[in-house]
């Protein structure tokens, strides 16, 4: 079956778009491909700088014949409406329509074959449509070809395009289109310095094999591979070890398409600057990786570029002038910092007032004080000193104002803990400004010093807060202040703490005390908002919260049906007991103990759904002892009794493990109640008796989770 070969052949493309444009031209041209029922083995796109490339192997040659019946209308119709339908089906007459009988009447029905294309038409057809359509984040047009103005808008402009179509044991056909003014044909071009002239390509794999012989390495991750394994080797050699970094790692090999690893390096006076500024200005400026000693594990004076060439002094020029463009951007780095070491962190602090954090929420200085006042009050719940956690709140946001985070803002927080380490401030402290963003995601680390720990709650508490009293809150995919990334983070900084925090009486004060403090700044501004504060529900924060827990915890590998079952009993405000929860749930429903009493509870659920239905009533309040009439009842009662009481036990004092083994003993009863007893008894008294103890099943279990959300 024939195969595709494409490239777009163009002016560099940037680095970041190139990923996405090879996935969305595989994507559109497959699509193309089904929709006209060419249905292919496998396709593969490509980028380069200078190159977008897809191959698309086994298409056939040939679309299907389709067969299609179109009805017409009724026998007798109107003259125009046969003329119509005669014209719109291709037919010359009614003698060559069929008669298909219908409750309704007899209607013409024409039979339509319409014979399948060569694929290679078919790609003549769809491709220049694609080129045309592509969605660029961002394009361009320019000048005129051949005295005509250009009409293609594009990332780059476009200079050529091969497009070959054609089985493996044949010379295969040039797929012939133009867009504006470019003919496809089989000539692309090797490496701009070191093979720029032109190549004559037939399919894929010739065309891979002579861009690599012309200094083009087509595949991002074979350049991705060289890159990497090269920076490793140049670094051991000299006793280094590189620095990875992955994201720049796709960038480079975006910006190279015959990568050459090289070695520089800078004065070692720079190194006095801390290694995440060194790190910053080199990656940010040069696109180049940093190098560690590998014996103490610092930073050292090196640095590792990739060039683009294979140049005849052995790449000692391109070494230089890399050399000379990091020297004063290291230089400039310096004497940041070295200013920025002249201020203290909180002489800094009376700019804040004159900064605005949100019309409605004041300024930074502002929201500054009502961090501190939150950290002090979380400070014990935490396990804090609360001097150091109001320092700490106090001094975490001043780094924000300095000439190293105004040129770098990558590194906020982080300055902040090297600058109050310098002017003598205490450890936990320190690391509290830095630590306070901390989560910034799923995979970042969780604060565990208790002083970073508060303010970091504060931080992000009071972030919530603010803009749930504002009414500002997230709206479908809209999150503009991260709200959703904030109470995850205070979810996975409980939880991974192993805290204790009542969020409810916590989200009600603060919600007052916000309202007030808006009431009071600026009625002008928000008219009537400190009232609607006031009055504001935290449960809706609460349920929030719920929310962002159920997608932490099903995240974490937890059944989302286990999640439902806990959050059914209400005390959301808990975070850490629904935690250890759910986890006790699902260790017990593991086990053959926990899975046949689940189908003993969902039993009962049933037939107690079913009566109560059909009753229209509910079977609440105590069984009667006394219409007991079997043991299974007496045992089962029995057992109901002490197992709620066990239960309750265990999780009044969070022992979620007991509990579970406490509900474990009802697997014997309940088992031999069902197969001994029958609940809807002639004797009505006895039907609602038996009704009831099953309620009491269902009672019972809710101590530990709602059981009819669990699914079999």
């Amino acid at each position: 079956m024939p195969d595709l070969l494409l490239e777009l052949f163009s002016e560099e493309i940037p680095a970041r778009m190139q990923a996405k444009a090879a996935d969305d031209l595989r994507r559109m041209v497959t699509d193309k491909l089904v929709a006209e029922g060419l249905v292919y083995e496998g396709a593969k796109a490509f980028a380069t700088p200078r190159r977008l490339a897809l191959t698309v192997h086994g298409i056939p040659a040939r679309q299907p014949d389709l067969k299609t019946e179109r009805r017409g209308p009724k026998m007798g119709a109107p003259d125009a409406a046969v003329q119509g339908f005669l014209k719109a089906t291709g037919l010359s007459s009614l003698e060559e329509a069929k008669i298909q009988r219908d409750p309704k009447g007899d209607f013409y029905i024409a039979l339509i074959e319409k014979p399948g294309r060569d694929a290679i038409d078919v790609l003549a057809e769809i491709l220049p449509v694609i080129i045309r359509t592509f969605p660029w984040p961002k394009s361009m047009r320019w000048g005129a070809r051949s005295g005509k103005p250009g009409s293609l808008s594009w990332v780059r402009p476009l200079h050529a395009i091969t497009a070959t179509f054609g089985p493996e044991t044949e010379e295969p056909d040039v797929v012939k289109f133009s867009v504006d003014g470019i003919e496809t044909g089989q000539t692309t071009y090797g490496h701009r310095f070191m093979a720029p002239s032109a190549i004559n390509v037939r399919r894929f794999e010739d065309y891979e094999a002579k861009l690599k012989a012309a200094k083009v390495i087509l595949d991002p991750q074979a350049r991705k591979d060289i890159i990497f394994a090269d920076a490793k080797e140049l670094t051991f050699a000299q006793g280094f070890e590189l620095v990875e970094d992955q994201v720049l790692l796709d960038e480079v090999s975006g910006l190279v398409e015959w990568p050459v690893v090289m070695m520089g390096s800078f004065e070692q006076e720079y190194l006095a600057i801390p290694e995440e500024v060194i790190r910053a200005t080199i990656r940010n400026n040069q696109k180049c990786f940093v190098v560690r000693d590998s014996k103490t594990g610092k930073l050292t004076n090196k640095f590792v570029l990739t060039a683009n060439i294979e140049a005849a002094d052995g790449g000692k020029t391109i070494v230089s002038g890399n050399e000379r463009v990091i020297r004063p951007r290291l230089s400039d780095a310096k004497f940041f910092y070295e200013t920025d070491l002249k201020t203290k962190l909180e002489d800094r602090l009376p700019k804040f007032e004159q900064i605005v954090f949100h019309e409605k929420l004041g300024t930074q200085a502002e929201r500054i004080k009502r961090i501190e006042r939150l950290a002090a009050e979380i400070a014990p719940l935490v396990g804090a000193d609360v001097a150091k956690a109001t320092r700490a709140a106090h001094l975490a946001k001043a780094d924000l104002l300095t000439e190293v985070v105004g040129e770098f803002p990558e590194v906020q927080g982080l300055m902040g803990k090297y600058y109050a380490l310098a002017q003598g401030e205490d450890a936990s402290v320190a690391a509290a400004c830095e630590e306070h963003y901390k989560p910034q995601g799923p995979t970042d680390r969780v604060p565990t010093d208790p002083v970073s720990v508060a303010v970091a709650l504060a931080d992000k508490v009071d972030t919530l807060v603010g803009f749930w009293a504002i009414d500002e809150k997230p709206t479908g995919s809209k999150d503009p202040y991260a709200l959703r990334r904030a109470a995850l983070g205070v979810i996975r900084i409980i939880s991974e703490n192993g805290l204790r925090i009542q969020l409810k009486s916590l989200f009600e004060r603060l919600l007052k005390q916000t309202g007030a403090d808006i009431a009071a700044r600026a009625p002008k501004i928000a008219p009537g908002i400190g009232k609607t504060v006031v009055g504001a529900d935290e449960n809706d924060l609460l349920a929030f919260f719920a929310d962002r827990l159920k997608v932490q915890l099903r995240e974490q590998g937890a059944r989302h049906d286990l999640v439902d079952a806990v959050f059914a009993l209400g005390g959301q405000d808990d975070l850490l007991m629904i935690v250890r929860r759910v986890e006790a749930l699902g260790k017990f429903l593991d086990s053959d103990d926990g899975k046949n009493l689940l189908a003993g509870i969902k039993r009962a659920s049933n037939i107690l759904g079913i009566e109560e239905k059909k009753d229209k009533r509910s079977f609440d309040g105590a069984p009667d002892a006394a219409l007991y009439g079997l043991d299974e009842e007496k045992a089962l009662a029995k057992a109901i009794g002490e197992v709620q009481a066990e239960a309750s036990a265990a999780v009044a004092r969070e022992d979620f493990a007991a509990a579970m083994s406490a509900m474990a003993k009802l697997r014997p009863p309940v088992d031999a109640f069902f197969e001994k007893v029958r609940v809807n008894d002639d004797d009505p008294k006895v039907r609602e008796n038996r009704l009831k103890l099953l309620n009491e099943i269902r009672s019972a279990t809710r101590a530990v989770a709602d059981f009819s959300k669990i699914q079999d």
